[in-house]
């Protein structure tokens, strides 16, 4: 069997990992396998008429190919935010363009043949809502598909965990802490800004775990007079004279909108990133205090992964494989209540996964609310 394998939307740490570990499963057992250069794009850009482009956009992995691509993070197949099933006349390689209409241009059944041309027997897709989404839709077209979840904002819906978001958290947690030692030099009020677009997971979890003062997260709009109140309380409250929060991305002012910025992409979204600098110019204005913003941005998902996301980033690999070899396929493998299962690919499509904020957030004092955690997933939900 030849397997195809590929990488799409946002890079986190672990997928080097996952790939490493589906080849070498495997070529264990007889198969060959192909990488996908940049996800989605890469099988866009074949051109079946011109075999350089196939050389150019494809690559032949075995056990020495992958042997230490697991000892850094990101993606060595490289990744993008392509859909093919809605790609713009700018984004079409010239062999697509057939000048009909502004579009975007539904390129599917394209995919579909090269898939065919290069012998692919199943796919494997390692991505977040976006790059599954067009899984489901070759899944549906009757392309043998296996995903796996992969997002540092933990946002896949029927997974508990996603590869990345383990990092992200410890990451943000690291930078928090270092990040007091200015803040407190200085006596002011940080805002440190993170990612998460419809899901506050992120902000909650760094925020519970490095005890910062206060989170804003996506699913609670936020009042900046009684934030600024409260963070003047914590300021005063705490010997060293500072007070710190952790914000979302995705988060928005009471009775506002989310903060963002350029064209939508392929998958309808625009570039989020700004809403820490709304909030520390609304909260300089209400405390006349000394500021710091930090956006951590990229730094949240660059550099090698932890040890649970390797743990996770290889497991889901071999399960995935194992499926593909069984002639399995329209699956997700997820974690769900500590214990590996694969659940129906759609699944994804089904709900946006969010935090429970009844459990788990103090809407009031926009804070972490973790009273109870017994029967709760490991890192909460």
């Amino acid at each position: 069997m030849k397997i195809g394998i590929l990488t799409g939307g946002g890079d986190v740490p672990g997928l080097n990992a996952s790939i490493k570990a589906a080849v070498n499963r495997a070529v264990a057992e007889g198969n060959q396998v192909v990488g996908i250069r940049r996800g989605w794009g890469g099988l866009l850009d074949i051109d079946p008429a011109n075999p350089l482009s196939v050389s150019v956009n494809t690559l032949a992995l075995d056990p020495s190919v992958v042997r230490t691509i697991d000892r850094s993070g990101g993606t060595f197949l490289h990744t993008s935010r392509t859909n093919p099933a809605k790609v713009r006349p700018a984004d079409e390689p010239a062999f697509l363009r057939n000048g009909d209409g502004d579009g975007p241009h539904d390129h599917t059944t394209h995919v579909i043949k090269v898939i065919d041309q290069l012998g692919l027997r199943a796919l494997i897709t390692i991505g977040g809502d976006d790059t599954l989404s067009f899984s489901l839709r070759l899944h549906e077209e009757g392309v043998p598909v296996v995903a796996i979840p992969k997002t540092m904002d933990n946002d896949v819906h029927g997974t508990d965990y996603c590869i990345g978001f383990s990092t992200a958290v410890t990451r943000t947690v690291n930078f928090v802490h270092q990040l007091r030692t200015s803040v407190g030099s200085h006596e002011r009020i940080a805002v440190v800004e993170v990612f998460g677009r419809n899901s506050g997971e992120t902000s909650l979890v760094s925020a519970y775990l490095s005890g910062v003062d206060r989170a804003v997260i996506s699913e609670v709009p936020f009042d900046p007079d009684r934030l600024a109140k409260l963070l003047m309380i914590d300021k005063r409250g705490n010997p060293s004279n500072y007070a710190m929060l952790t914000i979302s991305e995705g988060a928005s002012l009471a009775g506002g909108t989310i903060v963002e910025a350029g064209e939508e992409d392929a998958y309808g979204h625009r570039k989020l990133g700004g809403i820490g600098q709304l909030a520390t110019e609304l909260l300089k204005e209400r405390t006349g205090q000394g500021m710091i913003y930090q956006q951590l941005g990229y730094l949240m998902r660059s550099g090698s992964p932890d040890s649970l996301d390797l743990m996770v980033a290889i497991n889901y690999a071999v399960m995935a494989t194992e499926l593909v070899m069984q002639g399995t396929s329209g699956r997700l493998v997820a974690l769900l209540d500590g214990k590996y299962e694969h659940v129906p690919l759609r699944t994804v499509g089904e709900g946006l996964k969010r935090v429970d904020v009844e459990a788990l957030y103090d809407v009031e004092a926009y804070r972490p609310k973790m009273r109870h955690v017994d029967g709760r997933p490991m890192f909460l939900r």
